[in-house]
């Protein structure tokens, strides 16, 4: 079920427990945008008013995310997420679709393609997260806090403990490690992202996602069944190394790598309008 309002924030419902948010603005042939780990659509506020012109952009929460209805059922790994962003696809009959993925969100689109090849047109993954050998070890690379926290998640009874404890404070320390240069985040997107946390079952959803790390490193195995065309995209300062990059670009056929000059893991929110030129030029 689907209720869809040009430039308003709409729902499209999947199930009673599943659904996403998203905003659909602009004009042209369709773009979606999908957030990274632990945000919204909302994340991409600098970024879909340059592109706005060029395309028409479907902004989404993913389940759980957001305001997303939270499933307290839900996996939240790699494959619960991509069946809901296929879904989206398909149940908006969006073709030639461009989908620009950051993050978790930049593997989910490289996954999507590779299971809707007749229907994704281009992919641009953001400093995809696919590089995990351990629990919430892209964001544990961020700073000591940022090891300290995510690393105790993963502890019984403390984990649960310590994400109720997260407040604006702490969760603007662990964001703080995604940037080239943490002045960039926004307070006010910062506060956002805070009040959005303290929905009930929230947290216990985040924690779900870190928890799937296993499968965020496994999307790398449906990477060479990609037919259209991709460019990565990271950060000069994103978590990934050199060589978990190069393994990524390797495993793409005729993919293309560019690099972003003073940006960390949040490229969208850091470097906007680096972004949308690399978007736009290759339009």
């Amino acid at each position: 079920m689907l209720s869809a309002i040009k430039d308003e924030p709409s729902i499209f419902e999947i199930s009673k427990t599943l659904s996403m948010r998203f905003r659909k603005s602009g004009d042209g042939p369709p773009l979606l945008l999908i957030h990274t780990i632990r945000t919204q659509l909302e994340y991409f506020r600098s970024l879909t008013p340059l592109l706005e012109e060029s395309y028409t952009v479907y902004a989404i929460d993913l389940p759980g995310h957001g305001h997303s209805a939270i499933d307290p059922d839900g996996t939240f790994d790699e494959l619960y997420l991509r069946r809901a962003v296929i879904r989206f696809i398909e149940e908006l009959d969006l073709s030639a679709v461009t989908i620009v993925g950051e993050s978790i969100g930049g593997a989910l689109a490289l996954t999507v393609a590779a299971a809707l090849p007749r229907r994704v047109r281009q992919v641009y993954a953001v400093n995809p997260y696919d590089y995990e050998t351990r629990y919430g070890d892209g964001i544990r690379r961020g700073n000591w806090f940022a090891n300290f926290i995510i690393g105790s998640l993963q502890i019984p009874v403390l984990g649960a403990i310590n994400a109720s404890l997260e407040n604006k404070m702490v969760l603007g320390k662990i964001m703080g490690g995604g940037y080239h240069d943490p002045r960039k985040l926004p307070s006010d997107l910062l506060a956002e992202f805070d009040r959005v946390a303290r929905r009930p079952g929230y947290k216990r959803m985040a924690r779900k996602v870190l928890a799937g790390w296993r499968s965020w490193s496994k999307a790398r195995d449906y990477y060479g069944q990609i037919g259209t065309a991709v460019t990565l995209i990271y950060g000069d300062s994103d978590w990934s190394l050199p060589s978990e990059r190069e393994r990524t670009r390797s495993s793409i056929p005729g993919s293309q790598l560019v690099m972003l000059r003073k940006t960390g893991h949040f490229a969208s929110v850091e470097s906007p309008a680096e972004l949308a030129r690399v978007i736009i030029g290759n339009t």
